[in-house]
């Protein structure tokens, strides 16, 4: 039986399911009752299998086993399956599952970040040490929802009352200009390709940056981080070569923190360009991110690379195709 494709119905599988028929594979949507309803308007999936819950995936486990399936996690994986459930798993998994836990433990995303040599924000301990804006955030992959802003230990200890919940993080607030890069690493041909890049559209930030600031401070509304839209982005030429630099110095160093495989497949960096032109890291997403959806069925970049129209879900597939044709598929899954 040929491998079939499959993957949670949501985030970003409209085109992990596009890009898996347009190489030719059968594909499996995992989905909600109520959201089958996109899937069957697309034309994307050949099968459907439905839960109440993403929570209870793994109950369905050996149904894509007996359908040889190959899994394409995405960021509502993360959000929804828990670890435990994940690495228990035997449909096997395009990506690493190992890297999965450097990107969902933010302490030990910072280290691997630290590892690569990267520019990062100074990070806060304690609240008491606050002496600049910082943005707080949370653990996993809910797009930003919960994230909030703090300039002192009261409004840390405000919006920490508001939310309801403990923060793991206290990051200082670069400002600047944000680029989320899209990035692939074929574990085939050790090659890092720059796929696309996008900014994120938030609730409620950008629609208070159109209201005038002396109208803004008689408003009584917190600023919220939930992302709601993305919208492409094409970043200035001479700064694409710092761009892949620090691509090629994280996948080095997943190597080194997470076994011979290290990070492959897709990936985004979270990036905020300063005045001056420097460039930090504030989040690596180990895996396909929403902000590529911006970009079916291709970008100015893969336009410039390939001969056809291709996305970073056709991008995975072709990667999975590839291996099955080398016979290196246990190169690319897990």
């Amino acid at each position: 039986m040929k491998q079939k494709i499959a993957t949670i119905g949501s985030h970003s599988a409209l085109q992990i399911l596009r890009g898996a028929k347009d190489e030719g594979f059968e594909t499996i949507v995992v989905t909600t009752p109520r959201n089958a309803k996109v899937y069957h308007a697309f034309g994307v999936a050949d099968q459907f299998i439905e839960l109440e819950n993403y929570a209870d995936f793994a109950s369905i486990d050996a149904r894509l086993v007996k359908e040889n399936a190959i899994i394409v996690p995405h960021g509502s994986f993360n959000a929804y399956v828990s670890k435990a459930d994940y690495d228990s798993l035997k449909t096997p998994v395009f990506g690493s599952k190992a890297i999965l836990e450097w990107e969902t433990d933010r302490l030990k995303q910072r280290e691997w970040l630290e590892k690569s040599q990267l520019r990062v924000p100074k990070n806060f301990h304690s609240a008491g040490d606050i002496d600049r804006p910082t943005i707080v955030k949370y653990y996993g992959a809910r797009g930003g929802k919960g994230y909030f802003f703090a300039k002192n230990e009261k409004e840390f200890e405000a919006g920490v009352e508001k939310s309801g919940r403990s923060p793991l993080i206290i990051q200082e607030y670069i400002v600047g200009v944000p680029f989320y890069i899209h990035y692939f690493h074929s574990a085939l041909t050790g090659e890092t390709e720059i796929m696309s890049m996008d900014k994120r559209y938030e609730t409620n930030v950008d629609s208070l940056g159109r209201i005038p600031l002396k109208h803004q401070e008689d408003i009584d509304i917190d600023p919220s981080f939930v992302v709601v839209g993305n919208l492409p982005i094409v970043m200035r030429e001479s700064m694409l070569a710092e761009s892949l630099e620090m691509a090629e110095r994280l996948v080095s160093a997943s190597k080194k923190i997470a076994g011979p495989k290290g990070l492959y497949g897709p990936f985004c960096l979270e990036t905020i360009i300063t005045p001056e032109e420097e460039m930090y890291v504030i989040e690596v997403s180990a895996r396909i991110v929403a902000g590529t959806n911006a970009f079916i069925p291709d970008s100015p970049y893969t336009a410039l690379r390939y001969s056809k129209p291709v996305s970073t879900g056709r991008r995975i597939a072709m990667e999975i195709k590839q291996a099955i044709e080398e016979n290196k598929l246990g190169s690319v899954l897990d």
